[in-house]
């Protein structure tokens, strides 16, 4: 079969590969779409998980299962399933405690184990969740957006009439969505790309350019401010953007040897509370459903579905012009 491989650090390539046969608990999948994330990258890199290379990459994926093991149960040829990619070893800490996305030891597929940028994958039966007659484009958002409902469910008790998103990115833009969904009154989406801003103000979000009188009009008067760039200075800067009592959400993903600068005088004085978010913690079911209400806004983010062969070249930076999310296609 046909697939994206990551051979050694810093390399990707296209490689013919067995076709994967199904362990007694495990089912295979034909993936129909698999979504590409700034954390295919990190992995390629080294700085995401145990660098398991050689690894095929891509742990956003949905397709239809193709082949079940023999103590299967549930779980049938023809499904139509999104994946859950993350599994834990179950006896750390973090584990007993029921955040099996900060486990010691977590792995995930497309990162420790072969992913979804091939057009078979052989996974855990118990890693398959069905989409019924969700589009596979759509399904395979699902991981996405579980990122974004372990991030707000920490903020679930809190009354957010106004949010404000650094980032329109796809996972900001999946974070507005959301928020809208959750019942939030204005959503503020601030990015320097025109065209992402254009689609956010056409989904119902407010769209505003980075600038002094951007800072002017948010300082201190959002009840959530959420960093979805990555970039420290956009972080740095966060707090400045949250009303007295409330929250700031540390999304994006800064670079490990980042640092910035909070005054704890003014956490105290205000009572502000910052909260960081990393991965999914087995929410899958939860996310389908959420995807399922937003419908037509969610899809608009794919904005690009390229075939296998044209994976690397994105991966080392080619992306079409004007890309938001792009998947993986058959």
């Amino acid at each position: 079969m046909k697939a994206v491989i990551f051979p050694a650090r810093d390399q990707v390539k296209t490689a013919d590969l067995h076709h994967p046969e199904p362990r007694s608990r495990e089912v295979v999948v034909r993936v129909r779409a698999s979504g590409l994330c700034h954390t295919d990258i990190d992995v390629m890199q080294g700085d995401y998980g145990r660098s398991a290379f050689p690894v095929v990459p891509g742990h956003e994926f949905a397709g239809e299962v193709v082949a079940v093991g023999s103590r299967v149960r549930g779980v049938k040829p023809d499904d139509r399933v999104v994946i859950d990619p993350n599994f834990e070893c179950g006896k750390c800490r973090s584990c007993r405690r029921g955040w099996a996305h900060l486990c010691d030891n977590l792995g995930a597929y497309g990162v420790t184990e072969h992913g979804g940028f091939a057009e078979l994958c052989a996974v855990r039966a118990e890693a398959v969740h069905p989409i019924g007659d969700m589009g596979f484009s759509l399904a395979a958002l699902a991981e996405p957006m579980g990122c974004i409902l372990n991030g707000l469910t920490q903020l679930q008790d809190r009354t957010i009439e106004r949010a404000v998103i650094f980032g329109a990115g796809p996972m900001g833009h999946l974070m507005g969505l959301t928020l809208r969904a959750q019942g939030t009154g204005e959503v503020f989406m601030v990015d320097i790309d025109e065209s992402r801003l254009r689609l956010a103000g056409e989904n119902g979000l407010t769209p505003l350019n980075p600038g002094p009188e951007t800072d002017d009009m948010l300082r201190r008067g959002c009840d959530l401010a959420v960093d979805a760039t990555g970039v420290p200075a956009v972080a740095a800067a966060l707090v400045e953007t949250v009303a007295n009592g409330g929250a700031a959400l540390f999304f994006g993903a800064c670079p490990p040897d980042a640092r910035i600068s909070i005054s704890p005088h003014e956490m105290f004085r205000r009572q502000l509370s910052l909260f960081g978010s990393h991965s999914l913690n087995h929410n899958i079911p939860h996310a389908v459903s959420v995807l399922r209400e937003i419908g037509e806004a969610a899809t608009r983010i794919v904005t690009h579905g390229v075939p296998l062969d044209e994976i690397p070249r994105v991966i080392l930076g080619h992306k079409p012009p004007g890309c938001l999310k792009i998947q993986a296609v058959p």
